[in-house]
């Protein structure tokens, strides 16, 4: 898993926690264009900047840029739709969430919500083709800070939901929703090194715009047992040697619905260009001096 480098909470990680937060609503720019699906593999928009070489603490010089990768974790048809969600990294750092929406049965491809920045969304439920969620999470020196992505168009638009009001250390291990407006959510802070609460129960009555604590245990709790959604059999997201292929099931074939190219940019410190010297002007020459008769 990679979270992004913290060289230090006092001096950069914190800042970086601030700027990242839900609370602070710090996102990447929505890239506008419209992906058209020809049958090849589409490559995401990306552009690395300056700003992001330093909240990440990158070292990416001229002549070893590092490469940024796309990666795809969960795929949800709704209708004629296809939500498919994951993020931007680099060998060391998650850079951004990316969430994708298919229209057409694949055929056009964009992103409806920002990219939020070190962060990445791996979980997708619709309870009907107009109500979802997309459950993520930052990744800084810790995973922490679970939120959700709600949706009440179909997947036209978003809104993103923290799930606690104060930052906090944690995934979201799974959720479910049985209606628009109710739903459970397990939060696994195994990597918070607090014992007796590893894992905590939150419940919703708002359809995932806020959320009560109902139980903290350091066993699965039995409630959330329930929450455990089996993918849809007949989608996935699969990786082949350059891109990752969204894919449905037709009988006994798997048939690529669309592609995207795994490498997806580069991120690379600007040169450092050295003004010539200036040149010393030349002194010219004492005049000889006048020989005594």
């Amino acid at each position: 898993m990679r979270y992004a480098l913290v060289v230090s909470c006092l001096v950069m990680g914190c800042r970086v926690a601030q700027a990242v937060s839900p609370a602070a609503g710090q996102a990447e720019g929505l890239p506008p264009a419209v992906l058209e699906n020809t049958g090849q593999p589409m490559r995401l928009a990306f552009q690395c900047t300056e700003e992001d070489l330093r909240a990440f603490g990158l070292t990416c010089p001229a002549s070893q840029p590092c490469p940024v990768y796309l990666e795809l974790a969960a795929v949800e048809p709704v209708g004629n739709r296809i939500i498919v969600a994951g993020n931007l990294h680099t060998e060391s750092v998650t850079l951004s969430s990316v969430l994708l929406v298919g229209s057409e049965g694949g055929k056009t491809w964009q992103e409806p919500h920002e990219r939020v920045r070190a962060a990445t969304v791996d979980q997708v439920q619709f309870l009907d083709f107009e109500v979802g969620w997309v459950a993520g999470h930052f990744l800084l020196a810790v995973p922490r800070d679970p939120f959700l992505l709600l949706t009440t168009d179909g997947g036209q638009s978003w809104r993103l939901r923290p799930v606690t009001s104060e930052g906090r250390v944690g995934t979201v291990e799974s959720f479910a929703f049985d209606s628009r407006t109710h739903g459970l959510l397990l939060l696994d802070r195994s990597m918070a090194g607090e014992e007796g609460s590893r894992y905590e129960l939150y419940e919703s009555q708002t359809g995932g715009a806020s959320w009560m604590i109902r139980e903290v245990s350091d066993r699965p709790i039995r409630a959330a047992q329930k929450l455990a959604r089996a993918p849809d059999p007949g989608w996935r997201v699969r990786p082949d040697a350059t891109s990752y292929r969204v894919e449905k099931r037709t009988g006994e074939r798997w048939e690529t619905v669309a592609a995207f190219l795994t490498r997806a940019g580069e991120c690379r410190a600007p040169e450092l260009i050295v003004p010539p010297e200036p040149a010393v002007p030349s002194v010219p020459p004492e005049p000889p001096k006048p020989r005594k008769p």
